[in-house]
């Protein structure tokens, strides 16, 4: 029998198959003839959300860009596309994403299907730049979403079928500045709202050993001919600008909390670490992510800051990760899909104006709840 595990190998199954459908006439035939069905993207997920004793798909062969439209700012994504293939691509037409986080090993499929987002205040997930997606529904018939349907598959789990391609909305290919620096967190708390307007990105990592940030804004850089910066400082084109290289290994939970909420709940996770848990010394991230109108987005109807926990792979991290889940509750926090949490189906519907919604829509995509895990069953009450 096969085996998979994530990145962070806290998260293993044993598929009874495992397959890489070379086209779009295999992929159909595979889902038609299977009763269970998920996919397998770059594994960054920290939750069972891919975990199967099914089928486990691959969409390698699903990769690279399909179409361009530079008049209208779009392109068309292969669904096995990693993020870190594309932008070279995309610049050499023009074009480039308007955001994107700090880990770009993910393929488009999965990164929109889990909320995947970077930071800044007037900016959404990758999910909200959705404006097409094609599927395999669970009859194994492929079908191009649109309506009301687009902002429920835009951002589902993988629930509804299995994506084939994205076409996302896109920006003129642009240049950021990024600057880095560090200084007291409390410091840097108390300049957060003119650091976030001034910006168009910012974000802090709050080191609990000294109690600093290390704080990182970028802003698009107007002008092409500058090539020296000062010390902290580099210029290039967005996608070489926005990935950091991740080499140590580590499970992670997110909870996005209402903006305004942010700094109250940062400094809460702070006393925490600082007295219960003083052994933990990852870093925390603190980031701001723009309200949306993606029934499962965890930055549904309000400005939210996404902050994220850590623990290196083989450390304990249960406890704190349990007692920082009651702090972000408290801040009424929607954890991030990809990442660890410990909520039940019935926490879900509070949390989610468009919870009901959302489900009738996924049973009417997949009756027979053919893409639901064992993980995902749970969460959606399925059987």
């Amino acid at each position: 029998m096969a085996s998979w595990s994530n990145w962070a190998g806290n998260v293993e199954c044993r598929p009874a198959r495992l397959a890489e459908p070379r086209d779009l006439d295999e992929l159909k035939r595979l889902v038609a003839g299977s009763n269970d069905v998920r996919v397998a993207g770059s594994g960054h997920s920290f939750t069972p959300i891919v975990a199967t004793d099914g089928l486990l798909l691959s969409l390698g062969n699903f990769a690279g860009i399909v179409d361009i439209d530079r008049a209208g700012l779009r392109a068309e994504i292969g669904a096995g596309a990693r993020l870190a293939d594309i932008g070279a691509e995309l610049q050499a037409a023009g074009l480039a994403l308007a955001n994107q986080g700090d880990v770009d090993v993910q393929r488009i499929a999965g990164a929109i299907s889990t909320g995947t987002h970077g930071t800044g205040r007037t900016l959404g997930s990758i999910s909200t730049m959705v404006a097409a997606l094609k599927l395999v529904t669970a009859s194994g018939e492929a079908i191009e979403v649109s309506g009301s349907d687009l902002k429920a598959a835009a951002l589902s789990l993988g629930t509804l079928g299995v994506i084939v391609s994205v076409t996302l909305n896109l920006l003129p290919a642009y240049r950021l500045r990024e600057r880095v620096w560090r200084e007291p967190v409390e410091q840097a708390l108390e300049r957060l709202p003119e650091l976030a307007s001034e910006n168009r990105h910012f974000e802090f990592f709050w080191l609990p050993e000294t109690d600093e940030a290390d704080c990182k804004a970028l802003h698009p850089s107007l002008d092409e001919t500058i090539t020296t910066v000062e010390p902290g400082e580099r210029i290039d084109w967005s996608w070489r600008i926005f990935p950091s290289v991740r080499e140590r290994k580590f499970i992670e939970s997110e909870w996005s909390v209402p903006a305004e909420q942010g700094p109250e709940c940062f400094l809460a996770i702070r006393e925490l670490m600082r007295g219960r848990h003083a052994e933990m010394k990852w870093p925390v991230e603190y980031r701001t992510v723009a309200a949306d109108d993606l029934p499962l987005s965890p930055a549904f109807g309000r400005d939210t800051v996404a902050i994220s926990i850590h623990q290196g792979v083989g450390k304990p991290w249960e406890d704190f990760f349990r007692d920082a889940q009651e702090i972000f509750r408290r801040f009424n926090g929607r954890p991030h899909w990809g990442k660890w949490h410990a909520l039940q189906a019935r926490d879900f519907a509070a949390l989610y104006p468009q919870w009901d919604r959302f489900v009738a829509t996924r049973r009417r995509f997949d009756p027979q709840n053919k893409f639901l895990s064992p993980y995902l069953r749970s969460l959606f009450e399925a059987r």
